[in-house]
């Protein structure tokens, strides 16, 4: 069986109030995805505690926590999130930056849009939160022109299923850098943005069945995937074997986390590491997993 990439989202918008073994801090950021890769981690994605529209602090901010990481594993695979501003060039002005200073190979590529949000108290989606994550068209073209400009690997982050119709009309066109890497994101029962009460949620459902739609549809493209539950828990709903029997890997950790517990991120490593073992298939390292999907920086 080919090898499985777990890739682990280690903070998002995750409080220590919700879980005191999320990183916030660079220093906390460096230590926990040194632990992360030392339990399986090929891949690690973060955010940082700093709200800017500075392109250049918040590059600063990334670099502080991932240039400690990497020059002890110089082969990690490590990339950022959205920026703040108004304008998608606003949004991503810190990835030119980080691509720059080389220690960057892989970058994000939203194809889409979607509502995140809570229930309300009459049982109707909305409530406190309520947000709408905006990706349109033009700005998927600015997104991917940043991908093949600097040479970076986009991880795709698949929603919905019109963000996968995005992706493949992308593919078609030639126009996905080397190195992409879809990401299903599956709806959790949990609220996104507080880690509990109820959710409407979004797109389908963590269950084989719906796995099985996105692979159907994703047939032919040759494109690598994986799965991953946001507000819920992967391993507990049975979708992260689902995948790794599928020939998929996975994507863990306190970002999208939601239960009754209050794991660390090694921790879910782990038990993905150990899924992995009952199935038959090896866990890359971070140098196995750029050669699998064929990073080019």
């Amino acid at each position: 069986m080919d090898p499985v990439i777990i890739e682990a989202a280690i903070n998002g918008v995750t409080t220590k109030q919700r879980n005191p073994h999320v990183p916030q801090t660079p220093q906390e950021i460096t230590a926990d995805a040194q632990r992360c890769l030392a339990a399986g981690a090929a891949i690690v994605h973060n955010h940082i505690d700093l709200v800017t529209t500075d392109a250049a602090a918040a590059a600063a901010r990334y670099l502080e926590g991932w240039r400690p990481l990497l020059a002890q594993r110089p082969q990690a695979i490590v990339y950022p999130t959205v920026g703040f501003g108004a304008t998608i060039e606003e949004r991503y002005a810190h990835i030119p930056l980080l691509a720059e200073s080389g220690l960057m190979r892989m970058s994000l590529f939203d194809p889409g849009s979607v509502n995140l949000g809570g229930v309300a108290d009459d049982g109707l989606p909305g409530g406190a939160l309520d947000f709408v994550y905006v990706n349109s068209f033009g700005d998927l073209r600015h997104v991917a022109a940043l991908c093949e400009r600097h040479r970076l690997s986009p991880s795709i982050a698949i929603f919905e299923p019109g963000f996968l119709r995005a992706t493949l009309a992308y593919a078609r066109a030639g126009r996905l850098a080397p190195g992409a890497f879809v990401k299903f994101y599956f709806g959790g029962e949990h609220d996104y943005l507080t880690g509990s009460g109820r959710s409407v949620s979004f797109g389908l459902p963590p269950t084989p069945a719906a796995l099985d739609l996105y692979l159907s549809m994703l047939a032919g493209s040759g494109l690598p995937w994986a799965v991953a539950v946001i507000g819920g828990d992967v391993a507990a709903t049975g979708l992260a074997r689902a995948a790794l029997e599928r020939g998929g890997h996975v994507r863990v950790g306190l970002e999208d986390y939601a239960g009754p517990r209050t794991p660390a991120n090694e921790e879910l490593v782990r038990e993905v590491v150990a899924l992995a073992a009952s199935v038959g298939r090896p866990v890359a390292d971070a140098a196995s997993a750029g050669r699998i999907l064929g990073l080019v920086r």
